[in-house]
C-alpha cells in the first residue's frame, strides 16, 4: 500500500467511525455492529501505527487514551468562566426577576437542568477538537485534552467546519458508570467514591488518560464562550445550534416568556430529578436575549443575567429492620442496614453501608431504631442519626465468627476493620477469584464474576490455580457455555499464563500492595523465587516501600499456603519472571519526571526503561527531582525544574544514558 492510498484509506475509515460514534454516542442509534465498528477500529489503528504521520487530533483512536498523559499546564480564559448567583428559596427568583426587569423589560427566561459535574471548555479551530481545559478559578484553568478526547460523547470533528468555537459544558458521570465504578472498588477493597461528581471530577485529572477512557465519562454543553463565522443572538438559538454541530446539549431545556413560567418550570425539573439517569444539583434560569445580557452585565463573581436555584436535599425517617454482615475479598466484614423502604430523589431505598464498627458506636445504631436517610449526591444512601431507639433495643455488636465461614474474626488494630482470618472463607475466595482475572491483574477476559461463581459453587475452582485446570468440557456442560465459549475462555486464560510477573504479584491480593508497589517489587528482585526470599530490610530498602507495605509482603510470601499456592501456579506455567527484569542499577535512588512529546518511546516505555534501571518517574516536579526527561512542548515542569536548578535532559542524552 502505498502512502496515498494509505491516507485514502485512514481518512475514509475516520470518517465512518466518527460518524458512527456521532449516531451511537450521540443520536442512540445503532448501524453497525459492535464487530464491524471493532474490525474497522483495528484497521485504522494498525494503518496509523505504520504511517504515524497521517495520524490526526480527530481521529477516534485517540479516544482510548493510551499512554498519553496530560501535562496539566495553566490556561488562560479569553473569556472568564462565570460562576452563577445561587437561590434557594422561590422568593430568592422573584427578586433575581426584579433586578432584571429594572435594567431590561418583559426578559424571556431559558430555564435547564443543573448538572453535577467538573465544568469545562472545549475549543475547535476549522471544526476539528484541539484543547480542552477545567473551568479552575473563572480565569486560568488546566489543560487536559487528552483526558476528555476519551469522552465518546465529545466530537472531535464537528458537522461544520468554523474557523473557530469555545463552547462551556459540564462532564459529568452516568449513574450507571458510577455503580460499576463502585462495584469494582468495592471488590478491590477500595475506598468507594463519594459521589459522580467526585469520581467525574478525579477521573478528569487522571494522569494517564487510559484510567480516564476507562470510566465512561460524559458531557452536556450548554453554552457558546466565543465563536467565529456564525453570529448568535440568543440563548436558545446557540443551543440548537450547538445541537446542528454535533455536540449533546443540556436536555430539556425551554423558553418561559416570564418568571412565573420560569419558576413553575424549575418545580418541573424538581420533580423529575429522580429519574433522571444522572445527577443535577438544581435548576438554571438565564436571560435569554444576548443584547440584554450585555445591558445587565456581571458582577466582580456572577452574571447579572442568571441565577441557580439550588433544590435542597432530600432527608426521610424510616425504620432500621436488620443489620446484614457481608464479606470482602480481604476478609473485611461490613455491615450493611436493611430499612422500611422509602423513596428517595425518586427511587426507593432499603439499604445503606453502615460502614464499619466505629461508625456504628459513633451514631449508636440499633435494631428497630428510627434514624434519618437521604442520599448523598443524590445517589448514595446514607444514615445522617438516630431519631429515637426502638423499644427494648440494645446496642449493636459486629459478629465474633465469619457469618461464611464460622471461623472467628479479629478487629484490626491499624483500621476500623473487623476481618475474617480464614483463608479458606468461601466470601473471600469468591471475591479473590474475581480481583485475580480483574483487568488490572490477570486480566482474564471472559471470567467474570457470574461464571466465577458458577464454578466455585460447583466445585471447579478452589484456589486461583484451578483456574488454570480448567477443561473444556467442565465449562461447555453450563447452561449458555458452550464448545466455542469455552474454547475462548481457555484461549484467555492460557493468554495470562504469559503475563508481567507484576500482574501476578497484583492478582495474588497482598494486603497493601496495589499494582505499582507490584511493579517495584517485580523490578527490584527480577523473580517470584527471589520475592520469596526476600527479607524485610531488603523488601524495606526499595524507594517507595514504606514499613506496613514491606511486612505485608513478607508475611504474605512466608506462609505455606502463599508458597503452595505459587508453587502450583507454577507447575501450571504461568510466568514467575519480571518481563522488565532490572538491568543494572545506574539510575538507583535517581527519581525522574518527563513532559512534553517524546518521538522515540512513549510514556510508559520510558518509565519502564528508568525502572529496569532501578530508578523510579513522578508525576510531579519537586525538591527531590533528580532529572526532567523534556520532549517537544515542554510545559510548566520544564519552567519549575529550572527554577529550582534541577538538571534537564533532551531525549537524545536519555538515549546515551541508557545504551
Amino acid at each position: 500500500m502505498t502512502l496515498i492510498e494509505a491516507g485514502a484509506r485512514i481518512k475514509e475509515l475516520r470518517d465512518e467511525l466518527n460518524f458512527y460514534s456521532y449516531r451511537y454516542y450521540v443520536e442512540n442509534e445503532s448501524d453497525i455492529s459492535d464487530y464491524e465498528y471493532d474490525m474497522k477500529m483495528r484497521e485504522l489503528k494498525e494503518l496509523e501505527e505504520l504511517y504515524p504521520a497521517l495520524r490526526t487530533p480527530d481521529s477516534p483512536t485517540v479516544r482510548v487514551g493510551g499512554s498519553a498523559e496530560s501535562q496539566f499546564t495553566p490556561v488562560e480564559h479569553t473569556v472568564v468562566m462565570e460562576s452563577l448567583q445561587d437561590a434557594f428559596s422561590e422568593e430568592e427568583l422573584l427578586e433575581f426577576d426584579r433586578r432584571v426587569r429594572d435594567v431590561v423589560p418583559s426578559p424571556v427566561y431559558v430555564v435547564e437542568p443543573k448538572i453535577d459535574g467538573l465544568s469545562v471548555s472545549l475549543e475547535y479551530r476549522d471544526g476539528v477538537f484541539v484543547r480542552g481545559s477545567t473551568r479552575g478559578d473563572g480565569r486560568t484553568g488546566e489543560d487536559i485534552t487528552e483526558n476528555l478526547r476519551t469522552v465518546r460523547t465529545i466530537p472531535l470533528k464537528l458537522q461544520r467546519a468554523l474557523p473557530f468555537i469555545e463552547v462551556r459544558g459540564e462532564v459529568y458521570m452516568s449513574h450507571a458508570s458510577f455503580d460499576a465504578l463502585v462495584r469494582e472498588q468495592e471488590l478491590h477493597d477500595e475506598k468507594p467514591a463519594k459521589n459522580p461528581r467526585n469520581a467525574a471530577s478525579g477521573s478528569l485529572r487522571q494522569k494517564n488518560a487510559a484510567i480516564t477512557a476507562q470510566r465512561k465519562l460524559d458531557i452536556f454543553v450548554f453554552n457558546v464562550q466565543q465563536i467565529e463565522g456564525e453570529t448568535l443572538s440568543s440563548h436558545y438559538r446557540s443551543l440548537e445550534f450547538l445541537r446542528e454541530l454535533g455536540f449533546v446539549t443540556v436536555p430539556d431545556f425551554k423558553k418561559c416568556a416570564d418568571i412565573d413560567g420560569a419558576i413553575r418550570r424549575v418545580r418541573e425539573i424538581g420533580e423529575m430529578r429522580g429519574n433522571l439517569s444522572f445527577d443535577i444539583d438544581g435548576a438554571v434560569i438565564k436571560v435569554d436575549d444576548f443584547a440584554q445580557r450585555a445591558l445587565l452585565g456581571s458582577t466582580s463573581k456572577f452574571p447579572k443575567w442568571a441565577a441557580a436555584f439550588k433544590y435542597p436535599p432530600e432527608e426521610k425517617i424510616t425504620v432500621l429492620k436488620d443489620i446484614e454482615i457481608g464479606v470482602g475479598r480481604t476478609g473485611v466484614l461490613t455491615p450493611t442496614g436493611v430499612f422500611e423502604p422509602v423513596t428517595l430523589a425518586g427511587t426507593t431505598v432499603s439499604r445503606a453501608t453502615l460502614h464499619n464498627e466505629d461508625f456504628i458506636k459513633t451514631k449508636d445504631i440499633r435494631i428497630g431504631d428510627s434514624v434519618v436517610l437521604r442520599k448523598a449526591g443524590d445517589i448514595i444512601p446514607e444514615v445522617l442519626s438516630v431519631v429515637s431507639h426502638g423499644e427494648g433495643s440494645v446496642p449493636y455488636c459486629m459478629p465474633e465468627v465469619c457469618p461464611s465461614c464460622g471461623a472467628k474474626v479479629e478487629r484490626d488494630p491499624s483500621e476500623a476493620a473487623i476481618r475474617c482470618i480464614n483463608p479458606d472463607c468461601p466470601a473471600q475466595l469468591v471475591r479473590n477469584i474475581i480481583h485475580f482475572c480483574s483487568r488490572d491483574a490477570m486480566d482474564i477476559e471472559g471470567l467474570g464474576e457470574a461464571l466465577i461463581e458458577l464454578f466455585v459453587k460447583n466445585g471447579l475452582i478452589r484456589s486461583a490455580a484451578d483456574i488454570y485446570r480448567l477443561k473444556r468440557e467442565d465449562i461447555a456442560s453450563f447452561e449458555g457455555m458452550g464448545e466455542k465459549s469455552a474454547d475462548n475462555l481457555l484461549a484467555a486464560i492460557e493468554k495470562s499464563k504469559q503475563n508481567d510477573l507484576a500482574d501476578l504479584i497484583c492478582a495474588l491480593g497482598v494486603r497493601h500492595i496495589g499494582k505499582k508497589a507490584a511493579q517495584l517489587l517485580a523490578v527490584s528482585f527480577g523473580t517470584m523465587e527471589n520475592i520469596m526470599a526476600a527479607s524485610l530490610e531488603q523488601i524495606t530498602a526499595i524507594d517507595g516501600f514504606g514499613d506496613i507495605m514491606a511486612l505485608s509482603a513478607v508475611d504474605y510470601f512466608s506462609r505455606e499456603e502463599t508458597k503452595t499456592l505459587i508453587g502450583e501456579l507454577s507447575a501450571c506455567g504461568v510466568n514467575m519472571r519480571s518481563l522488565a527484569e532490572k538491568k543494572d542499577d545506574r539510575f538507583a535512588g535517581m527519581t525522574f519526571v518527563l513532559t512534553g512529546a517524546l518521538s522515540s518511546f512513549t510514556r510508559d516505555e520510558a518509565s519502564k526503561i528508568i525502572e529496569s534501571f532501578g530508578g523510579k518517574t513522578s508525576s510531579s516536579v519537586s525538591k527531590k527531582t533528580s532529572v526532567v526527561l523534556a520532549g517537544e512542548d515542554a510545559g510548566s515542569k520544564l519552567v519549575k525544574a529550572n527554577s529550582l536548578g534541577i538538571r534537564v535532559i533532551s531525549e537524545e542524552e536519555f538515549k546515551q544514558m541508557i545504551s
